[in-house]
C-alpha cells in the first residue's frame, strides 16, 4: 500500500480528537453568545448566459467570469459554486444599511464585469431549463457528488442548480430573553416555514412546472436528514447541535486533516458508507480524525438553520430582479435584532411548531407544505402578514432607509396580502407565454 494512502494511517496522532472533546468544541464555536450587533448575507445567484438563458453555460465562461472578477477590488468574497453559481459574502456589517450598501455595490461591479463575456446573474432559487451539470472538479465536490448520487438525483440537483438568499445574524445572548440566543434559535425554525412561503421563487425544473412554489427547498427536503436535517427543537440548542454533528454521516475522509482544495500526493478523498463523526472518533478509522477534521466535517451539514458561531438562515429562495434580495434580509434582521418584534414574531409563529410535528425541518409536514403552496395556505399567510407588519413598524428603530421600507412595503401589498409568492409570477408569465411543458414532480 502506498506510504501517503490515508487508509495506512492507524497511529493516534498527537492532535487527534476525543468524543468529549469534539462535543466541547461544537458547543464553544457553533454559538458564540453576545449582543446582536453584526448581519450579513450572502447571495447565490444562477449565471446565464446573457442572450438565450436556456443555454449550457461552460465550464469555460465560467473559468473567465471568474478570472475577471478576481481583478476588481470588492468587498465581497466571491465563489463559484459546483454547477457555476455566484456566492457573494458579505462581510459581517454593523448595521442592515451598511451591509445593503457594500453589497449593493459590489453587485453593481459584479453585473459590468460580467456584461462583456455575455453573462448575467439571475435571482431564481432553481434553474428552471438547464439540466444539473458540475463545472468544478475538485476533490470536495467529487466527493460530494458522489456521496449524494447514492441517494438519488436530489443531491446533485441542489449542488449545480439551486440558489439562495442566507441571511447571517449573531447568535444572541447567553441570558434568556427575546434576544437570547435560545429563543433565537427556535425563532428560526418557527419562522423558516414563513420565509419559504413569502419568498419562494422556484417553481419550474427541466422547464416544467414542478408543482412546487419551492422546488429548490422541495430537492434539500430530498437529501439525507443526517445531512440536510434540523435536530429538535425540545432541548438546549448546543447540546441538540452536538449531538446532531457527531451522528451526522461523514460525507468523505480527506487525504490529509488540513487539505481543503486539493489531494495530497495524488491520493483521493475516501467516500465512506455509514460513517457518523461518532463513530469515526471511536474507531480511529481510516485514520484518527482531528480539529481539521471537524471543521470540516461542519461545513457538509446543511440544514436550514446553521450555527456557525452566528446564525446562518439557509432556507430562502434567490430573489428577482437586481436588489429582491434587500427584502427578506430586512425583513428577518428586524424580526431578530429588534427586541420588540422579535417578541412579537415568536409569539405569531409559536402555534406553527404543533403543526410542524416532530420531523425535524426541512422534512416536517410544515416545511413541506410551505414550499408547495407558498403563501396559499391560509395558516401561512396569517403567519407571513403579521410578521411583514411587525417588520415594517421595526425597520425605522434599525436605521432602515426609506427605500428599504418602502420595498418591503411592496411585497407584503404585492404578495403577502393577495397569497402569493414571486413563483406566482414566474408561473403566470410562463404560462402566458405558453413556455411550459406538461408539469412533472421533483426528484425526492
Amino acid at each position: 500500500m502506498p506510504e501517503g494512502d490515508c487508509t495506512n494511517r492507524r497511529a493516534r496522532p498527537r492532535d487527534a480528537v476525543t468524543e468529549a472533546e469534539v462535543e466541547a468544541l461544537v458547543r464553544g464555536i457553533c454559538f458564540k453568545n453576545g449582543p446582536p450587533a453584526a448581519v450579513g448575507v450572502e447571495l447565490e445567484w444562477l449565471v446565464h448566459d446573457r442572450r438565450s438563458p436556456r443555454l449550457p453555460v461552460t465550464s469555460a465562461r465560467v473559468q473567465a467570469a471568474r478570472a475577471a472578477l478576481r481583478t476588481e477590488s470588492l468587498h465581497s468574497a466571491v465563489t463559484v459554486e459546483p454547477g457555476g453559481q455566484l456566492e457573494l459574502s458579505s462581510l459581517p456589517a454593523a448595521s442592515l444599511m451598511e451591509c445593503v450598501s457594500a453589497v449593493t455595490a459590489d453587485l453593481t461591479v459584479v453585473r459590468d464585469t460580467l456584461r462583456p463575456l455575455d453573462l448575467t446573474l439571475t435571482g431564481l432559487g432553481a434553474d428552471p431549463w438547464r439540466a444539473p451539470t458540475r463545472l468544478l472538479r475538485e476533490p470536495r465536490y467529487d466527493a460530494m457528488e458522489s456521496w449524494l448520487d447514492r441517494a438519488g438525483e436530489a443531491g446533485r440537483r441542489m449542488m449545480c442548480s439551486t440558489a439562495s438568499v442566507q441571511i447571517c445574524l449573531d447568535a444572541g445572548y447567553a441570558e434568556p430573553g427575546p434576544l437570547g440566543f435560545a429563543r433565537r434559535w427556535r425563532l428560526a425554525h418557527l419562522l423558516g416555514p414563513v420565509l419559504v412561503a413569502a419568498f419562494a421563487n422556484s417553481p419550474v425544473q427541466d422547464g416544467r412546472a414542478t408543482g412546487w412554489r419551492s422546488t429548490r427547498q422541495a430537492v434539500w427536503a430530498g437529501i439525507d436528514p443526517g445531512r440536510s436535517g434540523a435536530p429538535a427543537l425540545d432541548e438546549e440548542p448546543r447540546a441538540a447541535w452536538a449531538r446532531h454533528a457527531l451522528d451526522a454521516p461523514v460525507m468523505c475522509v480527506r487525504a490529509t486533516d488540513t487539505e481543503s482544495t486539493g489531494a495530497a500526493d495524488g491520493v483521493p478523498w475516501l467516500v465512506p458508507q455509514g460513517l457518523s463523526f461518532r463513530s469515526w472518533v471511536r474507531s480511529g478509522l481510516p485514520r484518527p480524525p482531528t480539529r481539521g477534521d471537524l471543521d470540516y466535517h461542519l461545513t457538509t451539514l446543511f440544514p436550514p438553520v446553521r450555527p456557525r458561531g452566528h446564525l446562518e438562515l439557509r432556507m430562502v429562495d434567490a430573489q428577482p430582479g437586481a436588489d429582491g434580495w434587500v427584502v427578506p434580509l430586512a425583513v428577518t434582521m428586524a424580526l431578530f435584532d429588534d427586541a420588540q418584534a422579535a417578541e412579537t414574531a415568536y409569539r405569531t409563529v409559536k402555534p406553527l411548531a404543533e403543526r410542524a410535528g416532530a420531523t425535524p425541518a426541512p422534512h416536517s409536514p410544515l416545511w413541506l407544505d410551505a414550499a408547495r403552496h407558498g403563501l396559499a395556505d391560509p395558516e401561512l399567510r396569517e403567519a407571513a402578514t403579521a410578521c411583514f407588519a411587525t417588520a415594517l413598524d421595526a425597520l425605522p428603530r434599525l436605521g432602515a432607509a426609506p427605500a428599504v421600507v418602502a420595498a418591503v412595503a411592496a411585497h407584503a401589498d404585492r404578495y403577502v396580502a393577495r397569497g402569493r409568492c414571486p413563483a406566482d409570477d414566474l408561473l403566470d408569465e410562463l404560462d402566458a407565454q405558453g413556455a411550459l411543458a406538461p408539469g412533472k414532480d421533483v426528484p425526492r
